[in-house]
């Protein structure tokens, strides 16, 4: 019992500190900074969409952030709004501003095909609401939020997809040249930092970098593809990068799997020259990376392609189901995309 009695004699002091551990605890969480706290954020990265503030060749007049009316951009603001009452996601948003752009420019319209009308041109024959309801920019918001919430999946489709799910509308293709229009609304009305969800934008390149790769590659335009080689005579794909970009003052890694990982990130359609770009047997997993190429600007691109074919300059198929969403600008810093 001697031997506890020392034991005995501490047990106040463990106690106090076991207390100050808890109090301390305690009041780090609740004055730590909540991510909640911050604006809100896109699920998930959104490679089609184009920067924001790009221009959209074929686009009316109030196509940009800038050219839109107060009437417009006051309907914005109320879809988003309604978005965020409901605790709808901002692609929520997104969807509902490219629909509402397509269907009525943004504008509370009292006409349109058939008995069509309003911000989404809702028909009051086919279950929207009365010719009122469908003409109130908060009610006529709240419904399509509603119905697009009811689709299975909505949120992985694209939101020409989303959109067209919801409205079946007799041009099906036509709400995907708003997006950039709808993400930077959601960006500017809606507080949210990144509308495309794809992360800090990707750094630029040294000045000359992009034009010493994409001379070096032209140069190169006519030599054998080889699988393995690095030239100077044949080249395999990636070996044509390693080459170009080395000759700029850019260290690749050898192959193209590691070549992806190699720079900053951005979404395939807003590369720019000198930006590499890529083919995956699954566009989604960059393990299965299997191509590279050199993206020259104008939708055209340099590459060594496959046994068989010389190093050639070819048009980007930007509808190939192998491209990967994300390109990658050489020896720039790793970004989120």
């Amino acid at each position: 019992m001697r031997l506890l009695r020392p034991l005995r004699l501490l047990l106040p002091f463990v106690a106090i500190g076991v207390a100050l551990v808890v109090f301390l605890t305690i009041g780090f969480l609740a004055f730590a900074p909540s991510s909640q706290q911050q604006g809100p954020t896109m699920s998930a990265c959104d490679a089609g969409i184009s920067a924001v503030g790009r221009s959209t060749s074929g686009q009316a007049a109030g196509a940009t952030l800038e050219t839109l009316s107060d009437e417009q951009k006051q309907n914005a603001s109320t879809i988003i709004g309604v978005g965020k009452e409901l605790n709808t996601p901002p692609r929520a948003w997104l969807v509902a501003l490219a629909t509402a752009m397509q269907e009525s420019t943004l504008r509370n319209i009292n006409y349109g095909d058939r008995d069509s009308l309003g911000l989404f041109q809702q028909r009051p024959s086919q279950g929207w609401g009365s010719p009122a309801q469908v003409t109130d920019p908060r009610y006529s918001a709240k419904t399509f939020y509603e119905r697009l919430l009811q689709v299975p999946g909505w949120e992985q489709e694209p939101v020409t997809v989303a959109a067209q799910t919801v409205q079946r509308s007799a041009f099906p293709d036509a709400y995907a040249k708003w997006e950039t229009l709808a993400a930077g609304l959601v960006g500017r009305f809606g507080g949210v930092a990144d509308p495309t969800g794809c992360g800090p934008a990707a750094a630029a390149l040294p000045g000359g970098v992009a034009q010493k790769a994409i001379a070096f590659a032209l140069g190169e335009v006519g030599k054998p593809y080889v699988w393995g080689a690095t030239g100077p005579n044949t080249y395999d794909c990636s070996g044509l990068m390693l080459r170009a970009f080395e000759a700029a003052g850019v260290q690749l890694p050898r192959v193209s799997r590691d070549q992806y990982n190699a720079g900053g990130h951005l979404p395939v359609r807003q590369a720019q020259p000198g930006d590499l770009m890529f083919y995956a047997y699954d566009r989604n997993d960059p393990r299965t990376i299997h191509h590279v190429f050199l993206y020259m600007g104008n939708d055209q691109m340099v590459e060594a392609p496959y046994s068989g074919q010389n190093v050639r300059v070819q048009p980007v198929n930007w509808d190939y189901d192998e491209l990967v969403p994300l390109a990658t600008r050489p020896g720039t810093p790793a970004n989120t995309a």
